[in-house]
């Protein structure tokens, strides 16, 4: 009996010793983000990574401690940001757009610190992933890749006569790079004529707007550039001005005037990329074996008002693109999108 006693105590002091250990805090991870650029579907991903992470954070008990920061498209301001979160030691780094994530996977080489990409074009030839299935490094993520085929399919919808198309993009931006050529193979195998229009600052996508306009393009193509999304409000009354319809690779291009914008939900993406960083920080995953998440590009997002300042009807450019589109939704002009805070 006495040993029985004994046994009984032990277990009982072994028990109140755990108690105020489960009883201490959840654990906390410290989630660095850096947006690329202040714009709507960037933005949308960093507002749906937050309040996914809180709701994760509800279900699972932990905390998760967000650092957040625009680098505003300047690379040393880049740079430091990165330097900062390896400096503040954070858990997880999460790189919006892919020049933020190059700068986190070069910077971040030798140490354990993983990194999370949300909305690269193309992961693969950037460099960032040996393949989108084993990305093979500590670094994985979201990729909002365009379907170029689809977008030139409304393009054809809307016009079946079109002639002559204008290519607007950077050059300096590696997401434009894969569709801007596939593009090109497109028109060339159709045998339709097109001309490049390029600009590496809002100012120079202004002047090189202002000369396809002076050519009298038929439509334009941009695929997910930052550059030009960023100077879409500077020139989409311009191009309906002249008649010309934008066609882009992103619904932020449509809230900033573009006649129409093709792609992801970058709701669903940033959803996505805050379930991907769970999965590393809080389950173990590891960024070398999770495969790239990918999504069905099916949206078509018509600004409204710029396709009744081109002469163009709504209802029947909708019942036009329906056959090439999971859903055709509309949108009006939107001046700016509100600051997001660290």
């Amino acid at each position: 009996m006495k040993k029985l006693l004994s046994i009984l105590l032990t277990a009982l002091l072994v028990l109140a010793l755990a108690v105020p250990a489960m009883a201490d805090e959840a654990a906390t991870y410290t989630v660095g983000i850096c947006n690329y650029v202040d714009d709507a579907s960037l933005n949308q991903i960093v507002e749906n990574i937050r309040a996914q992470l809180d709701a994760l954070s509800a279900q699972t008990g932990v905390t998760f401690e967000i650092k957040y920061d625009n680098c505003n498209a300047d690379a040393n301001v880049l740079n430091q940001i990165v330097a900062n979160f390896i400096a503040d030691q954070v858990d997880l780094m999460v790189g919006v757009a892919t020049p933020v994530a190059m700068t986190m996977q070069a910077l971040t080489e030798g140490t354990d610190i993983p990194v999370v990409f949300a909305a690269v074009t193309d992961p693969v030839s950037a460099g960032l992933v040996d393949s989108l299935e084993a990305p093979g490094a500590n670094i994985t993520g979201t990729s909002d890749y365009l379907d170029t085929t689809a977008v030139f399919n409304l393009i054809f919808a809307a016009n079946p006569d079109v002639a002559n198309v204008g290519l607007l993009y950077d050059v300096g931006q590696d997401a434009s790079a894969t569709p801007i050529a596939e593009a090109k193979t497109l028109l060339e195998e159709k045998g339709i004529s097109y001309k490049e229009y390029t600009g590496t600052t809002v100012d120079e996508v202004i002047l090189a707007a202002q000369a396809l306009v002076a050519d009298g393009v038929d439509a334009v193509f941009t695929p997910q550039d930052n550059t030009v999304m960023t100077a879409e409000l500077s020139i989409y009354e311009m191009l309906a001005e002249a008649g010309i319809p934008h066609y882009t690779g992103a619904d932020s291009f449509a809230l900033n005037g573009a006649f129409l914008g093709y792609g992801v939900d970058y709701a669903n993406l940033g959803v996505e990329t805050a379930n991907m960083i769970c999965e590393i920080l809080v389950n173990g995953a590891s960024p070398a074996e999770t495969a790239v998440r990918t999504f069905d590009n099916g949206t078509a997002t018509v600004n409204s008002e710029t396709c009744e300042a081109i002469g163009l009807n709504f209802d029947e450019i909708a019942a036009a693109f329906a056959p090439y589109c999971t859903q055709v939704q509309s949108i009006v002009t939107a001046e700016s999108f509100g600051d997001l805070e660290g």
